[in-house]
């Protein structure tokens, strides 16, 4: 099975937990990292909207927790008629732990519709070396 296939099959799963009482909008994200393995996350919402938790902060924290320090590839699932992009901060969050040729899935209830490479959705990414040290 290709990686995007496995990527989407677990993304999808972990969609149905997604904690969305307030917009009712479940997000799933799957991670695939260096050491070979698949991260999940879901949204987490909070009354307090900026406090809620994108899929792909929860999936790339899995991660982190699991020992891994490299995105490989992220897939993100929704169901609404747009596909779902990752926002500034988790784009952000992918170029730390990714590279420019990380991949990045879009997919939909149905199937996986885009493929990207994380350098066309964020091809000026803040990094350390901006940090001026």
């Amino acid at each position: 099975m290709d990686i995007s296939e496995e990527l989407y099959i677990q993304a999808k799963k972990t969609r149905e937990n997604a904690y969305a009482p307030y917009s009712h909008y479940k997000v799933g994200a799957a991670v695939y990292s260096d050491n070979g393995k698949i991260y999940v996350g879901c949204n987490v919402e909070n009354i307090s909207f900026p406090c809620g938790t994108c899929a792909e902060a929860g999936a790339i924290a899995s991660m982190i927790a699991g020992g891994s320090e490299k995105i490989k590839a992220i897939l993100v699932i929704a169901d609404g008629k747009d596909l779902v992009y990752p926002c500034g901060a988790c784009l952000q969050r992918i170029a730390e732990l990714g590279d420019d040729n990380t991949t990045v899935y879009l997919a939909n209830m149905e199937k996986i519709c885009q493929k990207y490479l994380l350098k066309d959705l964020l091809p000026h990414n803040f990094k350390e070396e901006d940090l001026g040290k």
